[in-house]
């Protein structure tokens, strides 16, 4: 699929000569922090070397004293206490972060996560139930429960308090908890918007800790839970995310929980330096596959674990569930796109609304991140569950896919989510209508330019360019993610050197070795996997261009700058 490169602004040329001029860098960093809204030396100071001491007061957010103080309440009662959370990564590590804070002061406390299938995302009244049923008086959610007004309000009539921590946009109208924490409420000054829930929950052992004047280094302590959260949830590594994400990855490298500890070793990291990327691809995926495939709850009891054996023991349990993740997420994908390659309904569709009753419902919404990218149009994948439809929707860039389902929503039970990944239910019998109102609603909103996949370029460089100092300045641009991700680059006017080659199984991916046109500086090596259509541009003795990442490889002991090739064109302007 042919893509577009969009080369980002390039800041105000005054702004970046005297940025460049004060940290000594050269032109290319320079536009990079200006890029990132960095500025001046004060801010490149934070940006590069971030401090725990930077982190907001906690009681800035709206109802942390309100949340803390019933905390207090029931230390000081010894009341029996459940710790919610939602059965995704960011959830179950919430879960863990508070249950190890809190196991230590309340002596009657456990932790609950709801049952995909049979409960569903949120607070559960089945999980209401059982507390009651408990003598529990006090709920700490988290990563929910910023909707569960009507939910919330039963379970306070029957004397069961709630302390809310979610990240969540609210309704108008929020529960009536003891305390909603939650920085995205109208009304909640607190100077950061984006974090994770897991964040939201530091936030409040942050809070406790400040008012009793407990070292904060016994939350420092689980930072590696936090930057677990942060890079599987997909929110800005910005501000106070980024103090976290940067602190964080710290303890995950040099002394991660025995659970993340045994989860690293089954993703076979260990003795590596991990990244976001690796959370993202090899971390998360194991610990959301026990809810996708079994229980949430064996993720937070791996989580917690004090016991190297046991620990052992979970981890063999969630990679073996993450193998069965990986085989029916293949299988249903495929059977996906040969669904659409297979029925001429399908052809020439801006959108794509797949049902089947046998697929399962926990891997729809990675099918329907895999068939977005192979069509890149708004995509809705639907199985049955409890005599309804009910599944996942992703979108591309710039379409608001919340918007057109919300256009749909008296054909609806229930739907949420955001702009880019939602999630709905539906009668069976409605399908074939919604599939045909989403289709006239996608095709009379979505763009031209939506509809073709597009790669953000921060820069136009030369080879020679590319340093070592340049390179490990670039380092400290890390951690990276959502509105600071790892720099792409394009260079224009490139050569094979003669011994480009195709490599892989298949003969599917390129290595590369680069060279400019009267410049004295070397071969570049590069690897394009995936991109072997390429093969007859490199080797043609044209010129091409580039659009790059660039990274370390290590062979035979040896480690050497490549590049990360993203894409190979014919010369051509960028847009």
């Amino acid at each position: 699929m042919d893509r577009i490169w969009n080369l980002k602004k390039q800041g105000d040329q005054n702004e970046v000569k005297h940025l460049s001029a004060a940290l000594n860098v050269n032109m290319v960093i320079a536009r990079l922090l200006v890029q990132r809204g960095i500025e001046t030396y004060p801010e490149a100071k934070a940006f590069f070397r971030p401090r725990l001491s930077d982190l907001h007061d906690p009681f800035l957010m709206k109802d942390m004293d309100k949340a803390v103080a019933r905390l207090d309440k029931a230390v000081e009662n010894k009341e029996k206490v459940i710790v919610y959370g939602d059965y995704d990564v960011d959830g179950t590590t919430s879960v863990a972060l508070m249950y190890s804070f809190l196991k230590q002061r309340i002596k009657d406390i456990e932790y609950y996560i709801p049952n995909r299938y049979s409960e569903g995302y949120g607070i559960s009244p089945k999980s209401i139930d059982y507390a009651i049923d408990k003598g529990v008086t006090l709920i700490v959610a988290l990563d929910c429960g910023i909707k569960a007004v009507e939910k919330i309000a039963k379970a306070k009539e029957r004397g069961l308090d709630f302390i809310v921590c979610d990240h969540h946009n609210p309704d108008d109208e929020v529960p009536p908890a003891v305390a909603v924490l939650d920085a995205k409420q109208s009304d909640c000054n607190y100077p950061y918007k984006e974090l994770s829930g897991c964040g939201v929950g530091f936030k409040l052992l942050q809070g406790y800790c400040k008012k009793h004047e407990i070292d904060y280094e016994e939350i420092y302590d689980l930072l590696d839970l936090v930057a677990v959260s942060i890079a599987a949830d997909i929110v800005p590594i910005t501000g106070e995310n980024r103090v976290l994400a940067y602190y964080g990855l710290k303890k995950l490298n040099s002394n991660p929980g025995i659970g993340l500890q045994t989860i690293i070793n089954f993703a076979g990291i260990a003795g590596t330096e991990i990244t976001i990327s690796d959370i993202v691809f090899k971390i998360g995926p194991r610990l959301n596959a026990s809810g996708r495939i079994e229980h949430g709850k064996k993720s937070v009891q791996i989580l917690v674990s004090t016991d190297e054996d046991k620990s052992d023991l979970l981890g063999e349990e969630i990679d073996s569930f993450n193998e069965i993740r990986k085989t029916l997420d293949r299988d249903i994908t495929q059977d996906a796109l040969d669904t659409i390659e297979n029925n001429p309904e399908f052809k020439g569709k801006n959108s794509t609304v797949l049902y089947n009753r046998d697929w399962h419902k926990g891997v729809v919404g990675i099918v329907a991140s895999r068939v977005t990218e192979q069509y890149y149009r708004p995509t809705i994948i639907l199985t049955e569950s409890n005599g309804l439809a009910t599944g996942s929707a992703r979108s591309v860039r710039d379409f608001d896919l919340y918007e057109a389902i919300g256009q749909c929503s008296d054909l609806l039970e229930s739907y949420g989510g955001h702009m880019y990944a939602a999630g709905l239910t539906m009668r069976i019998e409605n399908i074939p209508e919604f599939r045909q109102r989403f289709e006239e609603i996608v095709t009379k909103q979505i763009t031209d330019k939506q509809q073709v996949q597009s790669i953000e370029v921060d820069a136009k460089i030369a080879l020679s360019e590319i340093t070592p100092r340049f390179y490990r300045i670039l380092k400290q641009f890390a951690p990276f993610g959502p509105h600071n991700m790892m720099p792409v680059f394009v260079t224009e006017d490139v050569f094979d050197a003669g011994t480009s080659r195709l490599v892989g199984k298949n003969q599917e991916h390129l290595k590369l070795d680069l060279v400019e046109p009267d410049v004295n500086s070397g071969i570049f090596p590069g690897i394009a996997f995936n991109q072997s259509d390429a093969y007859d541009v490199i080797t043609s003795g044209s010129p091409f261009d580039v659009c790059y990442s660039i990274n370390e490889n290590e062979y035979r002991g040896k480690t050497n700058l490549q590049l990360f090739i993203r894409d190979i064109k014919k010369r051509e302007f960028l847009n």
